[in-house]
């Protein structure tokens, strides 16, 4: 059996990809940037930590290749971002990693993307095509493999959009509802890579891996929508491009603070292109037929956290948005209406000096709480300190200002579903 390093081996992609080889009997490492994530991946034995992002060089990849028989490629972006640059990601760094695989003897799986071309009109395609080209180019024993959209147990990109869209309920939002898909499950994917790690498959082999089958996105969105349970809409919405462009604009801009949005422009233009390529290459090259949709979806029945998730995917902007506009605004007004808000302390006999301080300090706390979640590298820091804050806020005023408890606009009484809403929050902003 061989040894494998999988690039990126915590991915929706590569943990599947990861587990199959390791049920096949192969000693798997991992390699990504995350050892929290690392941690929560079954089946990979050891891990190297790194980040493609610095892995531009032959020589950055000596180290990391010893002992590998084989690199099996399943990393990837889907968006340049605080986190992500997909020439390094997708290109440089693999660039790289085939010439130093082709001088160690050491062979490449690349997983990359149906569509894959130099004149894509996405980036994310352009860049995985150049990678595509780099591993041919090195002269290391490779096999391309180009999955087209990829049906799994877990979401991510396209499919977490999808899945997005089947969970509304009562109607059906449908946008580019006559777009083509193919689609591959993630069982036979990881199937077809551990056939190429084999042996099975012929190096150079470069293929498309689709079904036959061909559906629409509206097809699509009723086979998902059925499969977490949702019961059939009642009517069918069908949203027109000028939204599309809006909601992909202010996805692209939560972007740029951290947010990988399924809405970003990256995974709407790729939808509306459509997802389709040969299904007969992979045959061709020795592989099985794969399966279309339904049987793929029957394979891995969906669960009731499945579709929590679902409508936990379409909350979680709301609530975000709603935590961080409550305690921004709480913070502007406080600073804004500075004598006012000092006076409900001056009249329990506070001097005003102190009182306006600590109105001006506690405002500033909030504006920087919704600062931080705002931020999505800082989220997941801004929700406890909102829950520890509103009851600071709580204990606080119960000490010093009682009588606020009995206030006709219940301003004490507003701040526990605020503090709850920042529980509910917590889970929501869990990284996969």
């Amino acid at each position: 059996m061989s040894r494998v390093l999988v690039l990126g081996a915590y991915g929706l992609i590569g943990a599947g990809v990861a587990q199959a080889l390791a049920r096949a009997g192969h000693h798997v490492t991992g390699f990504g940037r995350s050892a929290v994530s690392a941690a929560a991946v079954a089946g990979v034995a050891t891990w190297r930590l790194g980040d493609l992002r610095d892995m531009t060089a032959p020589e950055r990849w000596q180290t990391v290749l010893a002992g590998v028989d084989i690199v099996v490629n399943c990393a990837g972006a889907l968006q340049d971002g605080p986190e992500d640059d997909l020439t390094l990601v997708h290109d440089t760094a693999i660039d790289a990693l085939a010439r130093a695989c082709a001088a160690a003897g050491v062979g490449v799986v690349q997983v990359s993307a149906a569509g894959a071309s130099a004149d894509a009109s996405t980036l994310f395609m352009r860049s995985k095509f150049a990678g595509d080209q780099a591993v041919i180019r090195s002269g290391a024993p490779h096999w391309i493999l180009r999955p087209g959209l990829v049906i799994a147990p877990t979401a991510y990109g396209g499919t977490a959009l999808l899945r997005m869209l089947a969970a509304v309920p009562l109607v059906q939002p449908v946008a580019l509802g006559d777009t083509r898909i193919q689609t591959i499950g993630l069982g036979d994917l990881a199937d077809a890579v551990v056939q190429c790690v084999a042996g099975y498959i012929p190096s150079g082999t470069v293929a498309d891996l689709v079904a036959d089958e061909v559906l629409t996105l509206r097809e699509l969105l009723r086979d998902i929508r059925g499969w977490l349970g949702f019961a059939p809409a009642r009517a069918e919405v069908n949203l027109p491009g000028w939204l599309l462009s809006s909601v992909a604009t202010c996805a692209d801009f939560l972007g740029r603070l951290g947010w990988r949005s399924p809405l970003r422009r990256t995974a709407l233009d790729v939808l509306k292109q459509g997802v389709t390529a040969e299904s007969g290459q992979w045959r061709a090259a020795g592989g099985a037929a794969l399966a279309p949709l339904r049987d793929t979806l029957h394979s891995c029945p969906a669960r009731a956290e499945d579709r929590l998730a679902a409508r936990m995917s379409l909350l979680m902007p709301v609530v975000v948005a709603t935590l961080v506009v409550f305690w921004l605004t709480s913070g502007v007004i406080g600073l804004v209406s500075l004598g006012g808000a000092s006076r409900v302390l001056t009249e329990t006999g506070w001097p005003f000096a102190l009182a306006a301080l600590s109105v001006g300090v506690w405002s500033l706390v909030d504006i920087a709480l919704a600062l931080l979640l705002a931020w999505r590298k800082t989220a997941r820091l801004a929700v406890p300190g909102m829950i520890a804050t509103a009851l600071f806020y709580l204990v606080a005023a119960t000490l010093f200002t009682p009588a606020l408890w009995l206030d006709p606009l219940g301003p004490l009484v507003k701040i526990l579903p605020a503090a709850v809403l920042a529980l509910v929050a917590l889970p929501m902003l869990a990284k996969r």
